[in-house]
């Protein structure tokens, strides 16, 4: 199954929503961009989302530039994998219980 969302790593500090959107524009309607930050510095962590409209606008993308420089940045681009909701995270559960020799 396809998607229209795409993940896009190796971007620089500097890259931004605005910036990466422009890059995608010339494929197709972009309708959101998300560039993921630092919550302390506020620039960028070297990844983000591209979602476009339609499947055939991320295909077009990922057939046309695996590899392609923004901003003086190699970037890789592949489809984004939704993150499930929910279910184990593993770990310990429950409180501290107790325990009796």
């Amino acid at each position: 199954m396809s998607s229209t969302k795409l993940f896009i790593k190796g971007l620089s500090y500097g890259t931004d929503d605005q910036s990466l959107g422009d890059c995608f524009n010339q494929f197709g309607n972009v309708v959101e961009v998300r560039v993921i930050t630092d919550r302390d510095t506020r620039r960028s962590r070297g990844f983000g989302f591209v979602n476009f409209n339609s499947e055939d606008f991320a295909n077009a993308v990922l057939s046309s530039i695996d590899v392609q420089v923004v901003q003086g940045q190699n970037i890789r681009v592949s489809h984004a994998n939704e993150r499930s909701s929910g279910g184990s995270r593993g770990g310990f559960s429950g409180g501290f219980g107790s325990y009796s020799s």
